[in-house]
């Protein structure tokens, strides 16, 4: 066991898995030579040579389109959208072709390709640099989307990716790249995809999200507990396909949710989560399933952000509304 950032533990697991297994090719824009621009890939052209980690031209769509190529063909593809608001014109690639092709060769065939980008606000970025668009991807049939919030679930999760036969959009929330440090295993392990994790048991409502709002449900589970408040966590971990069995059990027992996500409310990720457990738990249920999220915008820029982002004081007050939920 080493503790290591978030990012590292990327770096990490891109490293294990490249010494494993000689068809992973790691490529993108400046992964390279400098390493990326988070330095996720710091070291591995050095280690594995310019075959096997690359720098590609500044075209989305031809990094999305090789690696789908590559996919079919044999090799494991890893490439590298810079920063998620940059994918959108690789979006013809993914959609048309990577999350169709084991449907279209009626199971024949399949696209063994990850898509690593980083995503999501709270480093004051610019326009284009801190979208969280996670549903989306994830409403597209033949694609997978994993979203860790610890370092320890990026390595395992990440190299779950690299081996699955499909293709994985793996978004890394860049907020928390270099936030805190974890002990992660130095041999390779994997998480399941599609496995969510209960973070903490509780008994007065269920509190589920993912990647970097986790920080804040964390804090937020450590407030309500001072108002008497007992909540149950849940990290999500996999956007699609998610774990809907943890989710039902979790809610049946507190007959509360609330879903929180970066992402705009629209069509979103908790507006998914609130319809199914008001299906699935309707009779369980003591207050109406919300959603806590960002707002149906353009993500802000650095002067806004803060007027975006969703805190821990957010969570706490409508928490706590529901709590006190009389129907």
């Amino acid at each position: 066991m080493k503790a290591l950032t978030m990012v590292q533990a990327i770096n990490h697991a891109l490293a294990m898995e490249m010494r494993l297994d000689r068809d992973i090719i790691v490529y993108g824009e400046d992964v390279g030579i400098s390493g990326g621009v988070f330095r996720a890939t710091d070291l591995l052209q050095k280690e594995f040579g310019r075959k096997r980690c690359f720098d590609a031209p500044l075209a989305e769509s031809g990094i999305a389109g090789t690696a789908i190529g590559m996919a079919i063909a044999g090799l494991k593809p890893v490439i590298e959208m810079q920063f998620s608001g940059f994918a959108w014109p690789a979006f013809d690639q993914l959609i048309t072709h990577a999350a169709r092709f084991r449907n279209r060769t009626r199971g024949a065939m399949s696209c063994p390709m990850v898509v690593r980008m980083p995503y999501g606000g709270g480093i004051r970025a610019l326009e284009h640099h801190v979208e969280s668009m996670e549903a989306t991807w994830a409403h597209i049939p033949g694609l997978k989307v994993v979203i860790p919030s610890t370092p320890y679930d990026a390595a395992g999760l990440l190299i779950a990716a690299i081996r699955d036969p499909d293709p994985v959009i793996f978004m890394e929330p860049k907020r928390v790249y270099r936030a805190f440090k974890q002990e992660v295993p130095i041999e390779a392990y994997t998480l399941p995809i599609g496995r969510a994790r209960v973070i903490q048991a509780g008994s007065d409502i269920t509190l589920v999200g993912y990647g970097a709002m986790m920080r804040e449900l964390t804090l937020a589970t450590h407030q309500l507990e001072e108002l008497g408040i007992r909540a149950e966590l849940i990290d999500l971990r996999t956007i699609y396909p998610y774990d809907a069995d943890t989710i039902y059990q979790s809610v049946k027992k507190t007959g509360r949710l609330l879903v929180v996500h970066e992402g705009p409310k629209s069509f979103g990720v908790g507006a998914e989560l609130v319809a199914q457990v008001t299906k699935c738990c309707f009779t369980s249920l003591l207050a109406p399933p919300t959603r806590l999220t960002g707002s149906d915008t353009i993500f802000p820029l650095p002067k806004g952000e803060d007027l975006y982002m969703i805190s821990s004081s957010e969570i706490v007050q409508q928490a706590a509304d529901l709590v006190k939920f009389i129907p």
